[in-house]
Parts: structure tokens; sequence; C-alpha cells
């Protein structure tokens, strides 16, 4: 079990690295970025997360519930897409709620400041069930399921997952570079965004040690999450 979870903390740390160095962006700007930037930043990283989704996430869940033969492969991917997205959706709706509450309590002049807000919350809640996804993807190895074909899908889903934290880190950090924090402030947020999908990797980890059938859901939950 340890060797597992060293796996999976390994895998998330990478996830989390990225996300970090996506932040680190911010450093390299000695005005503030031109909007356009932002917009390009934002679809790269919509374009990577569908991506992903698929070639990292639904794909490998198929194939993981077409082995187990437990249920429908179909059946187990559609019911944890659908899972994953309202997840992020009631998220985003509890967040959106508090946000136009606070909005309300102290006027429209934090505005933009309150959008950010909720891009910061709603990029932090939906790295939780990709470190899950990352965490269950490594904790699956221990459980007989070692071959270096089921060690690649693993690394193959860290990677995927990395990639696309890398806007994400920009995504955050930018913008509140552009509000007027400071480049060390917009930083340490940026990457603090990240921070959960460790702790949720070795959660995940832990998860597939004991219940290893978790694992095709909770791959295709996270990719409803992202999309």
């Amino acid at each position: 079990m340890l060797q597992a979870l060293s796996w999976a903390a390994l895998g998330t740390g990478f996830t989390f690295l990225m996300t970090t160095l996506g932040a680190a962006v911010v450093f390299f700007f000695v005005e503030e970025p031109r909007p356009q930037f932002q917009r390009t930043m934002l679809g790269f990283a919509a374009g990577v997360m569908v991506a992903a989704s698929f070639w990292s996430l639904l794909q490998p869940a198929i194939e993981r519930a077409e082995a187990a033969g437990s249920m429908p492969a179909f059946l187990v991917a559609t019911l944890g897409f659908l899972c994953g997205a309202l997840f992020m959706w009631g998220s985003d709706k509890c967040v959106t709620y508090a946000q136009r509450r606070s909005a309300l309590a102290q006027g429209e002049k934090n505005a933009r400041l309150n959008r950010i807000i909720l891009l910061v919350l709603s990029i932090t809640l939906h790295n939780i069930p990709e470190g899950l996804a990352v965490g269950v993807a490594f904790g699956a190895l221990k459980n007989g399921g070692y071959t270096p074909e089921a060690l690649m899908g693993a690394v193959t889903v860290a990677v995927g997952i990395g990639l696309q934290n890398f806007p994400e880190g920009a995504a955050v950090s930018l913008p509140l570079r552009r509000e007027g924090c400071s480049r060390r402030k917009s930083f340490f947020i940026g990457q603090a965004s990240g921070f959960v999908e460790p702790i949720a990797g070795v959660l995940g980890a832990l998860l597939a040690v004991y219940i290893e059938a978790v694992l095709p859901f909770a791959l295709s939950s996270a990719a409803g999450a992202m999309i």
C-alpha cells in the first residue's frame, strides 16, 4: 500500500508542479497582460481539457469497465460522467450564490474581483476529482493490476491532467495581477489552487487499494467535471 501511495503522491505532485509553473507565468510580465493573451490561455486550457477528458479519462474508464464486466461499460462511463458534471454544476451554483450575496452586501464596485474569486474557487473545486482520478489510477496498480500498460495508463492520466493544469495556473494568477495584486501574491494564489490535488490523490489511492471497482467510475467522473 505504501508503494501505491508513493506513486499517487508522485503523480499528483507532477500535476501540482504544472499548476505552479503555469502560475509562474505572471513573473514574466512587466506590465498588465493584454486581454487577448488571457483569452488565448483560457482557450488553450479548454482544448487540452477536452482532449484529456477523453483520451486520458473516459477511454480508460470504458476499457476498465469492460474488463470488470460487472456492469455495461457505457452505463458506468455515463453515470460517472454525469455525476462529475453534476458535482461541478452544483459547486458552481453554490459559489455563484455566495458571490452574489457578497456583491450585494459590498456593492457592485467589487464585482470584477468577485468574478476572479469565483474562478479560483471553481478551478480549485474541479482539481479535487482530477486528483482523485490520478490517485485511483496509480492505486489500482496495487491490487494485482500492475502491468507496464497499466502503469503507462496511470502516467498518461497524470500527464494529461498536468498539461491542462499549466494554463489553469496562469488563468488564475494573471487576472489577479490585472486586478492589482502583486506578482508574488498572484503566483501564490495561482499555485495554491492546485494544492488540493495531492491531497485528493492520496485519498483516491486509498480507495483504489481497498475498492478497485471504483476506478472506472472515478475516471469518468473526473472527465465529467473537466468538461
